[in-house]
Formats: structure tokens, C-alpha cells, sequence
């Protein structure tokens, strides 16, 4: 059986070496939404795949990124001390922040927190089988096991700022994941 959570995050960023001009030289936003689907192979004693509030990292992980500025690693000094003067809230992330690059970002973590959790109330074989970004009303891009292959970082390549991780309700949810 699958079950889907949705998230939600407000957030800016720009995507370079795309082919639109407007998305590949201008910080722009958008209202992201995040459906994580997760599979189980039997039931749990509440009769539910799991319980959604054994999600609660990975609403802190996705929250981390609202109203905050994702900011592609490979971006130019100039660039970076640029963002960093200009906002409290940025994400520097491995992937370039297309709804493709957080699609596999967010699955990557999120296998991570899902195979860190502790079941507890007789839940099966817990996987994620899916993560889908919308980055707008109209697209969305999704990732999935079989997508591993185009992951070439790891949790060490992902920084917040002190402005988001100030704001997390549990500050020691990254290092339980594996996270510095």
C-alpha cells in the first residue's frame, strides 16, 4: 500500500545554464509543493501504512527551505557572499534547485530520515517510493529508487544557515540523519 504526504514551501532561487534567459540570470520564487510517497508492505496496528507524525524531520527538512534562498554550490564567490549578505535563510545545495535538482535532493534525504526512523507500533517494510516537486501549478518533476544513479553527493554537501536551523523545533534531527 501507498500513502502521500504534502508539503509546502515558499522559496527563490535561480537555475542556471537552462535555456530560459529569465530562470538562468534572475532570482525569481515560487509555491513549491512536495508529495512524498511511502510504501509498506503490511499495516500497522492502527491500521495505517505509518503514522504521519513519525514524519515530522521530514517536514522540518522541507520547511527549511521556506522562504529561504537555494543556493547552487557552484554559483560564484561574488555570487555566494552576495546571498549570504542579503538573507538570514539560504540552502546551499549540491544540485542546481530545479524542480529536477530538489526532486532528487528530497528523495535522497528523505530515504535517509525514513531509514533512521524508529517504528515502533508494528509497521512493515517502510520505503520511500517517491518524491514529487511541483514547481509550478502546470509541472512537476519526480524521483524515485530507481533515479540513485544521478546522486553524486552526499548529506556533507548540504549547509543551512544558522537563520534556518535557529527556526528547527528539533535542532539535532540533521545528526541523527547522518547530516553535519
Amino acid at each position: 500500500m501507498i500513502i502521500r504526504k504534502k508539503f509546502r514551501f515558499e522559496g527563490a532561487h535561480i537555475v542556471r545554464n537552462c535555456t530560459s534567459i529569465r530562470c538562468r540570470e534572475n532570482i525569481h520564487g515560487h509555491s513549491y509543493e512536495v508529495e512524498v510517497f511511502i510504501k509498506s508492505d503490511k499495516l500497522d496496528d492502527g491500521f495505517m501504512v505509518m503514522d504521519f507524525v513519525l514524519l515530522q524531520p521530514v517536514a522540518e527538512f522541507i520547511h527549511s527551505f521556506d522562504h529561504s534562498y537555494s543556493l547552487w554550490e557552484k554559483e560564484t564567490s561574488e555570487i555566494k557572499d552576495a546571498i549570504y549578505l542579503i538573507n538570514k535563510r539560504v540552502a546551499e545545495i549540491p544540485v542546481s534547485p530545479s524542480a529536477e535538482g530538489y526532486a532528487l535532493l528530497f528523495f535522497f534525504v528523505i530515504d535517509k530520515i525514513i531509514a533512521t526512523t524508529r517504528f515502533l507500533n508494528g509497521e512493515g517494510n517502510i520505503t520511500l517510493q517517491a518524491v514529487r516537486v511541483h514547481e509550478t501549478q502546470s509541472g512537476y518533476a519526480e524521483a524515485s529508487a530507481e533515479d540513485r544513479s544521478l546522486v553524486s553527493f552526499s548529506l556533507g554537501d548540504i549547509h543551512f544557515s544558522e537563520g534556518i536551523k535557529r527556526e528547527w523545533k528539533d535542532r539535532n534531527w540533521w545528526t541523527k540523519i547522518g547530516g553535519a
